[in-house]
């Protein structure tokens, strides 16, 4: 009897030490039902989408870089990048170009090759990560799925989110 009250003790113990761990994640209730929507999408779509990634600067410069995935594999990424004409203060195209096959991954500029599976795994291990010296952020406006995930660290003047801006998610 004894043995048995001892026994049940510890495992209250156990349960009440585990339940009162911090989650590390920040948005964690919101990325989990983002991460299904994701899982959920993928397989409506047969692991084939497309998606846009924006970058914007205070300076006027700004880009857009797609991907594109079959079959869970990255096939294509395209690229642009936009500023502003120092005389005539229009917006010009100041690079673009597309990828396919064995020329992925030649060009420095644009996003680096990632699946939105990559994506969602980088948000978990890194930009949802609670951090004493920074504000994080998350939200799910592409259907529910990730559309800006990432974080500031405070005092930072200019251009300081690291982590992901989703323009868009289509199947493709």
């Amino acid at each position: 009897m004894k043995a048995n009250i001892y026994l049940i003790l510890f495992l209250l113990t156990g349960i009440v030490l585990t339940s009162c761990k911090k989650d590390k994640i920040a948005y964690q209730n919101d990325f989990n039902k983002s991460f299904d929507a994701w899982i959920n999408f993928k397989a409506s779509a047969g692991n084939a989408y497309r998606y846009g990634i924006q970058s914007s600067s205070w300076t006027g410069h700004s880009s857009v870089t797609t991907i594109t995935v079959k079959g869970g594999k990255i096939v294509q990424r395209s690229y642009i990048a936009k500023g502003i004409h120092p005389t005539t203060k229009e917006i010009v195209i100041l690079a673009e170009w597309k990828e396919e096959g064995s020329q992925l991954g030649t060009h420095d500029a644009g996003y680096p090759l990632r699946t939105l599976d990559e994506i969602y795994q980088e948000a978990k291990d890194n930009w949802l990560q609670k951090r004493d010296n920074a504000d994080t952020y998350f939200e799910a406006k592409n259907n529910g799925m990730i559309s800006s995930c990432g974080y500031v660290e405070n005092n930072c003047a200019d251009d300081c989110f690291m982590g992901i801006s989703i323009s868009f998610i289509e199947k493709i």
